[in-house]
């Protein structure tokens, strides 16, 4: 996904300079900041969250995991009494 951002000429001047001792180009430079400020807003997030919150959470990524197939009642409970 391509997006356009505006950078004022300071702060574009030292991205340059940084990539430059990162032996990376500006754009990549960019790309890895600003994954590691996601990555650092969940990991807060996270943290910050109740034990009610996380179990919420990881039950919807669970549920965006299923391929959507209905299993009926009576099938789990067959599987849970065997």
């Amino acid at each position: 996904m391509r997006k356009q951002v505006d950078i004022d000429d300071l702060t574009l001047t030292k991205l340059k300079v940084i990539s430059v001792f990162e032996k990376i180009s500006v754009k990549a430079l960019m790309e890895k900041a600003i994954r590691l400020y996601v990555e650092e807003k969940q990991k807060n997030k996270a943290e910050m969250m109740t034990d009610e919150e996380k179990e919420d959470l990881g039950l919807w990524l669970l549920m965006q995991e299923s391929d959507g197939t209905t299993v009926s009642e009576e099938e789990i409970f067959k599987i849970l009494n065997s």
